[in-house]
C-alpha cells in the first residue's frame, strides 16, 4: 500500500509542479554519440566483447548524496523499500543483514548520517532510485550508457585510463585494499567519500567515483538472472578486478546495501 502511495505522491507533486524543475540543479554532463567498446576478453565470462552504438544522453556528474536525497523526501514524502522492511545489508567480512539499517542509518539503528551530508546516499533499492529520477524528470542508466560514460570511446580499462598500481589506487579512487576484499582507510575514508572527491579519476567525459565510493544501479536486468538488476562501478570495500569499466554485478531490485548509491541520467 504504502508503496502505491509513494507513486502516486510522487505523480501528483509533478503534476502540481508543471515540471518546472525538472534536471534543475542537476550536474547533467552530455555524452555525445559514439561508438561503445564493452566488454573486457580478461574479466568473467559474462564481460563478452561488443561495440555498439549509443545515442546523445545525460548523465549526472556526480552520485546522488545524501543532501539531495533528503530533500527529495522532505518534498515527496517518500518511504523506500529498506526502510519497509526494517533492514538492510552491511558489508563487514562479508555481506550481512542489519535489523534498523536503511539511508539515514547505514550501518544499522547505531549509525547516523553525521558528516555525511554530501557522501552518496546508500540504503537505496533499485525501486527507490527509479522513484526519485523519476521525480525530477529523469531516469536511471542502462548499464551499456554507464559503461560508454566510464570508460570513454577509447574503451579505457578504468576511467582513467588502462592501468592502475597500488601506489596509484588511493590517489584515483575511494576503494578498498588492493588484494581482495577488504575496505581499507588508505584514501583517507574508511567507507564512502565526499563525491567527487577524487579527480584525478575522473572519466573522458568528465564524470567523477565512476571507480569506487559506491556501486551504482542501472536500468538493465542482469544476465542469466533477469529478476536482479545491474550494478557498476566497483564501491569503497573493492580491490581494482571490480573497479574495472567492464565489471558487472547483479542485485536483487529491492534491497538496499551500505555500498550502493546511484545516479541519474536523461536524453
Amino acid at each position: 500500500m504504502s508503496a502505491v502511495l509513494n507513486f502516486f505522491t510522487i505523480l501528483s507533486l509533478m503534476f502540481l509542479s508543471g515540471l518546472s524543475g525538472v534536471a534543475q540543479g542537476f550536474d547533467l554532463v552530455t555524452i555525445p554519440a559514439g561508438t561503445a567498446k564493452l566488454g573486457d576478453q580478461e574479466g568473467d565470462e559474462n564481460e563478452i566483447l561488443r561495440t555498439i552504438q549509443i545515442p546523445t544522453f545525460r548523465l549526472m556528474r556526480r552520485e546522488v548524496t545524501n543532501r539531495q536525497f533528503a530533500q527529495f523526501v522532505r518534498a515527496s514524502g517518500y518511504r523506500t523499500t529498506v526502510e519497509e522492511t526494517g533492514q538492510g545489508y552491511v558489508w563487514g567480512i562479508r555481506w550481512q543483514l542489519a535489523e534498523g539499517a536503511d539511508w539515514r542509518r547505514p550501518q544499522g539503528q547505531q549509525s547516523n548520517l553525521s558528516g555525511l551530508a554530501d557522501h552518496p546516499v546508500v540504503q537505496v533499492s533499485a525501486i527507490d532510485a527509479e522513484a526519485y529520477c523519476r521525480y525530477y524528470g529523469l531516469r536511471l542508466p542502462s548499464e551499456e550508457e554507464w559503461e560508454y560514460a566510464a570508460r570513454g570511446p577509447q574503451g579505457f580499462r578504468y576511467p582513467w585510463g588502462d592501468t592502475l598500481t597500488p601506489e596509484s589506487l588511493a590517489e584515483l579512487s575511494n576503494a578498498g585494499t588492493y588484494a581482495c576484499c577488504a575496505a581499507s582507510s588508505a584514501d583517507g575514508f574508511a567507507r564512502s567519500a565526499p563525491v567527487g572527491t577524487f579527480p584525478h579519476g575522473r572519466s573522458p567525459f568528465g564524470i567523477d567515483d565512476m571507480a569506487g565510493n559506491v556501486w551504482e544501479w542501472t536500468s538493465s536486468p542482469f544476465p542469466d538472472a533477469p529478476d536482479d538488476r545491474v550494478i557498476r562501478g566497483g564501491g569503497w570495500g573493492n580491490n581494482p578486478y571490480c573497479l574495472r569499466t567492464a565489471y558487472r554485478h547483479g542485485n536483487p531490485p529491492h534491497i538496499g546495501l551500505d555500498m550502493v548509491g546511484f545516479r541519474c541520467a536523461a536524453r
